[in-house]
């Protein structure tokens, strides 16, 4: 998010959760990507805040259906009511903060296990999400556009997209089971706590085969997940190494040492593919 809109989003979330009666005389940045998330301090809340009401209502309420089904995602925060908060332009939605085990790593088999119960408390809510094409879709268009991904070279721009067209259609041609999934389950969208593992941001929640999210764990962690078809998570891994990669090359892209990232990455899918 660019300044100014930063400062007036979070004058919006402190406001809200003032008004609210919940103390907010600091403000830590955690995260700034597509959502701006705060630690509202001394209330110690989190605010996730967001450019539009539906993808904060669409968060919120997948949130509360996973966990009324009891699945291990974080809560809304309970000192207030689980809503959409509007304020200046923007949507805010309150979450609980929970302090963090030292040192956050989390086991491989922890990992798994808590994967394998988020799809099986998640697996048959019957919730309108994207098809994971969709989110495959979208890393396609991303790389049709030259004007948003001008730094990337000729070369890996058509092997990204052979990448995506072929390994989309090949696990969708497979006609496997397909459920409600977290969409990127990946390290960094979980939470180490005195209550166990938690899965935090669903607003990337998509439907498709498990292979897809395990596809997202560090490679260890999904040799824990069990009952799983072995070839179709390496179609995943691939193409989901593929979809990340390209979103390192969008212009807006902000992850820290994104562009030396893909680069790397890009090794290692070549030399994926090569062995396929």
């Amino acid at each position: 998010m660019e300044e100014p809109a930063r400062t007036r989003a979070i004058e919006a979330a402190r406001g809200i959760a003032s008004a609210l009666g919940l103390a907010c005389d600091e403000v830590v940045v955690l995260n700034d990507s597509n959502k701006l998330t705060l630690r509202l301090l001394p209330g110690d809340v989190l605010a996730r805040v967001a450019p539009d009401d539906d993808t904060a209502w669409f968060e919120l309420d997948l949130a509360r259906r996973i966990i009324d089904a009891g699945g291990p995602v974080a809560e809304t925060d309970p000192r207030v009511d689980a809503r959409v908060y509007e304020g200046d332009g923007f949507f805010v939605t309150l979450w609980t903060f929970y302090p963090q085990l030292q040192p956050p790593t989390i086991a491989p088999a922890a990992y798994a296990d808590a994967l394998a119960r988020f799809h099986s408390h998640a697996g048959d809510l019957q919730v309108a999400t994207p098809h994971f094409t969709d989110r495959v879709r979208e890393a396609q268009d991303l790389l049709a556009s030259r004007e948003r991904t001008p730094e990337l070279a000729e070369d890996d721009r058509a092997l990204l997209a052979r990448t995506l067209d072929r390994l989309a259609a090949s696990i969708a041609e497979r006609g496997g089971r397909e459920q409600l999934l977290h969409g990127e389950p990946h390290p960094g969208n979980l939470l180490s706590t005195p209550d166990g593992v938690r899965f935090i941001d669903l607003e990337t929640c998509c439907r498709g085969p498990v292979e897809f999210d395990v596809a997202h764990a560090p490679e260890e962690g999904g040799r824990h997940y069990s009952g799983i078809d072995r070839v179709l998570l390496r179609e995943c891994r691939m193409l989901v190494l593929a979809m990340v990669i390209t979103w390192r090359w969008d212009r807006d892209d902000q992850l820290p040492d994104g562009r030396r990232l893909a680069a790397t990455w890009l090794d290692e899918l070549r030399t994926e593919l090569a062995a396929a």
